[in-house]
């Protein structure tokens, strides 16, 4: 069978070495001959910031940051940066520290290096999200995308391994939403079938040897493959339904993911038999939703919305939020039914495929 299909690949330079971060943002910040820096950290990041930021001048230590970047937070931050006449920005942290980098960027087109601690991936797309009012809007523009990216897994130590676990399968819900989301191809999907591999080989070794950086280095470039995949396929089913969850009722970004991706896997997988043969595959397992399963067994995985804040009775306006934003291009046609059981499975956290 030919192939047909229409790739973009997003141009971004990045920097991979354990204990290297400061010396490579030294040398980012004289690339773009930058004179005023925006160090973007939140308080509990700030001195890991300070560690990184130790061999250049910083002009704005900025660390109002909050999760879903709320609109309100991105306009404080986009007025500092232009009251100081910032020209790079600089994030160190994980998917919401990215995340307001990107609300400054989108108005402003300042360039952005970022400096990620967790396994969010946000660092390597081109997608931004705002919440307001309860409601999380996603757009994609290329100017968001840092321009580099500065990957060092000392950095992560600080992640105590279960929220290790949870940014880890963040990570590996990019993935695994890339091999069905609207603009898969073969290319995301060879991207993200390594990336579920280094993943489901790094996490482990997280959860194990917390302080050891061999399985933080993989899940690193997991993480960094995941979002590379995503910032071209763009967002499937599971993204739509953690987006809403998320900005609708404020529930953490990485437990949700990790919490509702075993679920959406059990959903699409039967419809989309190539792709769940590529994610089992990954795994080395014969089967997708049992080689996910047992990875999330043997890292003692999120498993219940209902453990966040989410509540039985939030299922139905859930359903009537997220039907409408579900890709046409879904493997599974999505109904109110099939999706109601599915986030009351989630809610429950039974086990899915089961």
């Amino acid at each position: 069978m030919s192939l047909t299909f229409e790739h973009v690949t997003l141009g971004q330079r990045v920097l991979f070495g354990s204990d290297k971060a400061a010396e490579n943002l030294a040398a980012e910040v004289a690339r773009f001959e930058a004179k005023k820096v925006m160090m973007i950290a939140s308080e509990r990041e700030a001195p890991i910031a300070a560690k990184v930021a130790s061999a250049i001048e910083v002009a704005l230590n900025y660390d109002d940051v909050a999760p879903h970047v709320p609109v309100e937070k991105a306009e404080k931050a986009r007025a500092a940066a232009a009251e100081h006449g910032i020209d790079l920005l600089v994030c160190v942290g994980g998917g919401s520290t990215t995340g307001l980098a990107k609300a400054i960027a989108l108005t402003s087109g300042l360039p952005i290096v970022a400096v990620p601690t967790t396994y969010a991936g946000s660092e390597a797309t081109n997608v931004w999200g705002l919440t307001e009012a309860a409601r999380k809007t996603t757009g994609v523009a290329d100017c968001v995308l840092p321009a580099t990216v500065i990957y060092d897994a000392v950095l992560t130590l600080s992640l105590p391994a279960d929220l290790s676990v949870a940014s880890g399968l963040n990570g590996m819900a990019h993935c695994i939403d890339s091999m069905w989301a609207p603009r898969a191809d073969p290319i995301n999907q060879a991207l993200a079938a390594e990336g579920i591999r280094a993943l489901d080989q790094g996490l482990p070794l997280i959860k194990k040897h917390p302080q050891d950086l061999i399985g933080r280095e993989q899940a690193l470039y997991g993480a960094y493959l995941s979002a590379v995949a995503f910032g071209s396929a763009t967002s499937g089913l599971h993204h739509k339904i953690c987006h809403v969850l998320g900005g609708t009722w404020n529930m953490p970004h990485a437990q949700t993911h990790a919490t509702v991706l075993p679920y959406v896997l059990a959903f699409n997988a039967p419809a989309a038999p190539d792709a769940a043969a590529r994610i089992a595959a990954a795994f080395g397992t014969a089967d997708a939703v049992d080689g996910l399963n047992h990875l999330r067994e043997v890292l003692d995985a999120p498993r219940a919305l209902r453990d966040y804040g989410f509540t039985q009775e939030n299922i139905a306006e859930a359903v009537d939020i997220i039907l409408p934003i579900i890709p046409a291009s879904n493997p599974r046609p999505a109904t109110a039914e099939n999706l109601t059981e599915l986030l009351t499975a989630a809610w429950a956290g039974t086990t899915p495929g089961i």
